[in-house]
Order: C-alpha cells, then sequence, then structure tokens
C-alpha cells in the first residue's frame, strides 16, 4: 500500500532545478534508502516530502535543527509540542513534567545520553547532538521517518546501533546515506540520484556494493 506519493516536474531551492521529474510512491512497510553524490539532490527530494506530508512524517534533518541553548530534555520534547496546549507547553519550558520526563528518559537512555537529560545542547558533542535528533523522532511517534543521513557523526558501532533502533521503531522510513554497505543492510528498497535524475529504483537484495559504487 503507498503511503506517500511523489509527483513533480521539477525540484529544487531559490529558483533553481535540482532533481526531476520525480515520481516516486513510498509503501507502507518499506525502508528506502536514498543515495547519490553530496549535492544531487537527496536532501532537496527528502524536504520536498516532508513539506507535503508534515502530519505523518518525523523528520531528522541534515542540520539537525537543535535549539543549542535548550536542554536535550527540551529538544527531545519537541518533537510532541503539537500535541499538547501552549500552556502546557510554557509551563513545562519553566519546569519539565515529571510524567514526560519519564517518557523520554528511557528514549535518551537507549542512545547512551541518560545522563545528559538536562545539559544543554551546546555542550554536547557532534555524534551527541545526531543522537539527541534521533531521539526527538523516536519521541514524535509519526508514522514515517525521514533522516537525512542520521548516522553520519557516529562511529561504526554506534551507527550500526543507531540504524538497528530506528529500524524497530519506524516500519516505513527514507533515508538517505552514503555508505553503501549500510544502506544495503538496512534498507530494502534502493532509489539512487544522478545528474538530477532518479536513475535506480530496485530490491536491495538484488543489488551489491559495487553496482551501489557506481553513483559514487
Amino acid at each position: 500500500m503507498t503511503v506517500l506519493a511523489i509527483q513533480s516536474n521539477a525540484l529544487g531551492y531559490a529558483g533553481q532545478r535540482v532533481l526531476g521529474p520525480v515520481s516516486l510512491d513510498i509503501r507502507a512497510g518499506e525502508h528506502l534508502i536514498l543515495l547519490g553524490k553530496s549535492g544531487c539532490g537527496k536532501s532537496t527530494l527528502l524536504n520536498h516530502i516532508y513539506t507535503e506530508n508534515r502530519s505523518e512524517c518525523a523528520l531528522i534533518p541534515q542540520g539537525l535543527g537543535l535549539v543549542e541553548s535548550l536542554s536535550v530534555f527540551h529538544n527531545v520534547y519537541m518533537g510532541r509540542l503539537s500535541r499538547y496546549s501552549v500552556w502546557h507547553n510554557i509551563r513545562n519550558l519553566l519546569l519539565p513534567s515529571p510524567a514526560r520526563v519519564a517518557e523520554i528518559l528511557p528514549l535518551l537512555e537507549r542512545l547512551g545520553l541518560g545522563d545528559k537529560c538536562f545539559s544543554a545542547v551546546a555542550d554536547l558533542s557532534g555524534g551527541q547532538q545526531q543522537r539527541v535528533a534521533v531521539a526527538r523522532a523516536l519521541f514524535q511517534d509519526a508514522s514515517v521517518l525521514l533522516a537525512d543521513e542520521p548516522v553520519s557523526a557516529l562511529d561504526g558501532p554506534e551507527a550500526d546501533r543507531v540504524m538497528s533502533l530506528l529500524g524497530q521503531n519506524f516500519t516505513t522510513a527514507v533515508i538517505t546515506l552514503h555508505d553503501v554497505d549500510r544502506a544495503l543492510r538496512y534498507g530494502q528498497r534502493i532509489v539512487a540520484i544522478q545528474n538530477g535524475e532518479l536513475v535506480l529504483d530496485e530490491r536491495a537484495e538484488r543489488l551489491t556494493v559495487s553496482v551501489l559504487n557506481e553513483f559514487y
């Protein structure tokens, strides 16, 4: 079953075409990996999907979108801002609700950030900040994950642990990666972008690392 459908003659920004035409259906229960060189349009496509389907998706942007002056807890809590009243959100900003802390802390512990719950994001390393953005997406509990290089700042074992966690919590996902080996291990469907076009759309089990390396 198709959960998201993208049809566009051209995608881009500032009046400049980056990618297109685009015709892409995202099916329920599949993990789709977008591959291609930097600047090929992966982020443009991912951001377009999010803009058109914001209510259904949790987004981990490449720039992370964190508020560095706020704590890890507050950044993760932002994943559910729309679910609560303005008054509840303001009160939680000033005095974190024990109920919300009890929901968020286990997520942070699974990501190795349990001791950073009330640390300012600005005081964290790049890899820790990336895991905060992952925790926010998990806390949002949306039906579809959109993630732009979600493990780029993590080492191999940590990256695999986070990819597994995302896979366990989101049955449907669109993820951009540069690591073709990891794409084949965690993706079920691979879409490659080259020269502003979608040039490959294939099941992962039918592909090899050598085939995918051609797109880099």
